[in-house]
């Protein structure tokens, strides 16, 4: 059986891959060379975990396991190696980025459960961890954060999920089963959002 420091380092390192690799997809339309491609894929695959574990004062991830930053420089050397022989629809990048965006909502929840915070806490350092990468990502690559765009549902989605997890967890649901329904709950708001333009009401004023 799976033990939940098992769940919550497969799930990490598969959050840096696919971040890793959905970044390298965005720096296509900037022609960067791989310098550019490995600090923009570093930068969103390691940046929310980074922020999350400075906030909880505990030893950043990847630097007390190297396999994560080692996974993230071989996911954005193969994405870049195989962007540059087959043409990859500029869409395609939504789709990684959404499932990017479920795992570290995922993993960032179940750290801060480990780390014995507040349930409200935890869920806000899930957000945390699903978004900040990917805001970096797009400051590199000067674009608008996704995060700040309407019609995304882009945090929210990443909140919801989080919360999903926690009500699982409260009610009795196993850490793999809580973790697959805040996962899907993020994904299918996400991608809901992009599809029939959902958003958040907009401050006007009158």
């Amino acid at each position: 059986m799976t033990s939940p420091t098992d769940l919550i380092y497969a799930v990490g390192m598969a959050a840096v891959a696919v971040n890793a690799a959905s970044a390298v997809l965005e720096t296509e339309s900037k022609q960067m060379d791989l310098v550019g491609a490995i600090t923009v894929g570093l930068a969103a695959s390691l940046g929310g975990g980074t922020v999350r574990d400075v906030l909880l004062e505990r030893q950043v991830f990847w630097l007390g396991d190297v396999g994560y930053l080692i996974c993230g420089l071989l996911a954005v050397g193969f994405t870049f190696i195989l962007a540059r022989r087959v043409k990859i629809h500029p869409e395609l990048f939504v789709l990684p980025d959404a499932i990017g965006l479920a795992l570290f909502t995922v993993v960032g929840c179940q750290i801060a459960l480990a780390a014995d915070v507040h349930w409200l806490s935890a869920s806000l350092l899930a957000v945390i961890t699903g978004v900040v990468g990917g805001m970096l990502r797009d400051i590199l690559v000067n674009e608008v954060p996704l995060i700040m765009r309407p019609g995304t549902l882009y945090a929210t989605a990443s909140w919801f999920g989080a919360l999903t997890l926690l009500g699982s967890l409260h009610f009795g649901l196993s850490d793999a089963a809580s973790a697959a329904a805040g996962g899907v709950v993020v994904l299918a708001l996400r991608l809901a959002a992009i599809r029939y333009q959902l958003s958040l009401p907009t401050y006007k004023s009158r």
